[in-house]
Parts: C-alpha cells; structure tokens; sequence
C-alpha cells in the first residue's frame, strides 16, 4: 500500500479514532491516545506492505484500541482507570460506540471540546485541527504560517486548559449550547477561510482546509441540538465559495479575480447543495452574519457575467452585515462595490472609516483597494504608490503576481 493511501486514512479517521477512544478512555489521557492512533498509523505502514486489509478503518480502530491498552498495562494502570473491555456488558458497551452514529456522537464532543470558549482563540483553531481532524503539527503549522514549536505550545496550553478548568467531554444541553456552539462554528469558519484565502507564500488555496470546515460543518447538521439556521447558514456559506475554487487560478497558476473567472468552472452540485442549506436556514426571523455573507456570495453566483452582477443588492446585503459586525474588512469591502457602481464619494468614506494597520498581515488588501480607487478617479500616481505598498506587504507568490500584472498594466 503507498504513502499517499495511508495518509489519506490518518487524515479521514484517525479524528474518528481519537474522538471514540477518548470517549472510553476520558480526556486525562489524551496525550497516550494521540500517540497510540499515531503508532498504529506506523505499524498499519510497515504491514500493509505485505497485506492491505479487506476493511482498513475497523483494522486501523480495533489497532488503536489495542495499542491504548498495551500503553496502560505498561503504565500499570488499567486496573484503576478502565473497564473491562475484554468481556461480559463492558465488552458490548465498547463496541457499540464504534458503531457510525457513536462515531458521530464522539466527534462532536471533540469538537465541541476543543472550541471551548474557555480555551485561547488561537488554540482552538490549531487543537480542532489536531484532534478532531488528524492533521500533524507541520501541517497545522504551514497551514496557519506559524512555528511548528508554536503549535506544540498551543496544543500544551490546550490540554493543560482542559485539565484546569475541567471541561467534560460532552455535547452541551439548554442555555449553555447556543454560546458553545458560536464558538464552535466560529473556529469552522475560521479554518474554511484559512483555506480559501491561504496565506502562504506559495499556495493560495489549502483545499484540504475547506473540505474540512466543509465536513465539520456538515457534521453540527446531522445532530438534532446542533443543526440550527446559523449552522445551515454557514454551510450554504462554505459550498457558495467552495463551488469556485476550480476557478480561482488559470492553468499557469495565476491569480484570477471574480472578472476573470471562468464562471462554467463554478461546481454545480455544490452550488445547489448550498442552495437547499439556505432554504432551511432562512426558515427563522434573525439572520446571522452567515445568512449575510452566504446571501452576498450567493449573489455573485447567480449572476451569469460579472457585468450582471447586482451590486446595489449586495451592497444592501454588506449594509446588513455591517450593522450586525462593524469590522475593517467589511467596511473595506463596501468601498470596493461602490467602485463597480462609481459612487467615489461613498467608496471613500468606507475607506476613511479604517487604516492599513487593522488588516495586520492582509493590510496589502487595503493598499490594493486604494490603488483601485486611485485608478478610478484618474489618479494613476497614486494608484501605483499604493499598488507598490500592496507588493512591500503580501506574501503569497500568486497575489504577488496579480499586484505586478496590475502595476505593469496602470504604467505609462
């Protein structure tokens, strides 16, 4: 068996495999769990070689839970900590929450214990990726453009939070749900953007962090207590954006704007997907900043050229969205539609509202927006000064790229 499939497994259930075995085992013993799924990733690598088993998830399972066991024989504390798992009732119990509906079970509490509101914001994103979506800690690293020992930090300060402030590993009930569950599909939404404008130097889309968010999301939706409005508002969100990853670069690579965009690339199934999340989203009275941000890109893709585009509908949209989160990028998007309806006076008073230094490592996105604006209104000058600012502060190559081409094209 290659690397690629094995991979390909560790990403899609060792999450499955940690959630259920911490389950049964409890959160104190996270860490022995985490290395045990790792182990029996190494050993599934060594045998397979020879052998591919006709059933590799429940091999890769049954393995895992074999491996916590040795673990804790050696540490000479099964007797005080576990059940028997070998035999009689204990034995039934175990194995039915292998079954695909406790799998489910198990993972939401992972993901509702790793989103903890108690837990820092930044260690939120990189423990859901480690624990409920297998993702190493190069890749969470890479992923999020930070140090591999800073991500080890975060997970410790994780862990180390869990203990402290005892956080159970359970689905939370009545009052308490509603602001778990923000928490929750704020790190979802967070991780999707992380994919869908990466920032890394050479890659401007992390597919595997969209698919991700994407099946999380997809996850609130099959539990009674977490599939609510917001939570179909957000998934119609990720397929409305997803549909146009395809579209987003050309076959050399390069960046394309919404303009350029080969629009029959966009994914139809996705598109109607989304479509049925929003039907049952808007089944409420209040919208959330997802209904917003899923009308606006909904908006986009019903248009069948970007001239047909009605900007006016997702200004108002904006207008909405702005209202309910005041945010610089909000703002700064506004101002970039009002540049498409060539209301300049509007555009500038959005961008006065803010200032590079609120977009921190995207404030070339505020200089780009400047030199958009520049350029509309005859300022060439200026529109190069700002478009040269974009270059001094991006970092991914194929934005880089796009800013050069624009520059090139704005010099006499």
């Amino acid at each position: 068996m290659d690397a690629k499939l094995i991979d390909h497994l560790f990403r899609h259930h060792s999450g499955k495999m940690v959630s259920v075995l911490t389950r049964i085992f409890g959160l104190k013993h996270l860490d022995i769990i985490e290395d045990a799924v790792q182990d029996t990733f190494i050993k599934a690598s060594l045998s397979w070689r020879l052998q591919q088993p006709n059933n590799p998830e429940a091999w890769l399972t049954q393995a895992a839970k074999n491996r916590v066991l040795d673990i804790f024989r050696k540490l000479k504390t099964e007797q005080k900590y576990l059940p028997n798992i070998h035999q009689g009732t204990g034995a039934i119990a175990i194995n039915e929450l292998f079954l695909d509906t406790e799998i489910a079970d198990a993972q939401l509490r992972m993901i509702f214990t790793a989103c903890h509101p108690t837990l820092d914001p930044r260690d939120r994103i990189s423990f859901a990726l480690k624990t409920v979506s297998g993702f190493s800690i190069r890749e969470i690293a890479s992923a999020l453009l930070t140090k591999e020992d800073t991500i080890k930090k975060r997970l410790s300060r994780a862990r180390k939070t869990i203990q402290k402030s005892d956080i159970k590993f359970k689905i939370p009930h009545g009052k308490s749900l509603e602001p778990r569950l923000e928490s929750v599909m704020e790190v979802l939404y967070l991780i999707f953007n992380e994919g869908f404008h990466s920032n890394q130097k050479d890659n401007l889309i992390r597919k595997e962090l969209c698919v991700e968010a994407l099946r999380l999301s997809q996850l609130l939706l099959k539990n009674t207590l977490t599939r609510t409005p917001d939570t179909y508002a957000l998934c119609a969100l990720m397929c409305f954006h997803a549909c146009r990853i395809e579209s987003k670069t050309n076959a050399e690579n390069e960046l394309l704007d919404l303009k350029q965009q080969d629009r029959s690339k966009w994914h139809f199934p996705l598109i109607k997907l989304g479509n049925t999340m929003m039907h049952k989203a808007v089944e409420t009275n209040e919208f959330s900043g997802y209904h917003y941000e899923a009308a606006i890109a909904f908006e986009h893709l019903k248009a069948k050229t970007f001239e047909a585009t009605d900007w006016k509908k997702i200004l108002h949209w904006y207008q909405c969205l702005y209202a309910l989160q005041p945010t610089p990028s909000h703002a700064l998007t506004m101002a970039v539609i009002c540049l498409q309806t060539k209301d300049y006076k509007l555009a500038k008073g959005y961008i006065s509202q803010i200032k590079p230094e609120d977009f921190e490592q995207r404030a070339y996105l505020y200089y780009g927006t400047l030199a958009d604006f520049y350029e509309a209104t005859g300022e060439k000058n200026l529109a190069v000064q700002n478009i040269e600012l974009a270059l001094s502060h991006v970092t991914n190559e194929l934005e880089k790229a796009y800013l050069k081409k624009k520059k090139k094209e704005l010099m006499p």
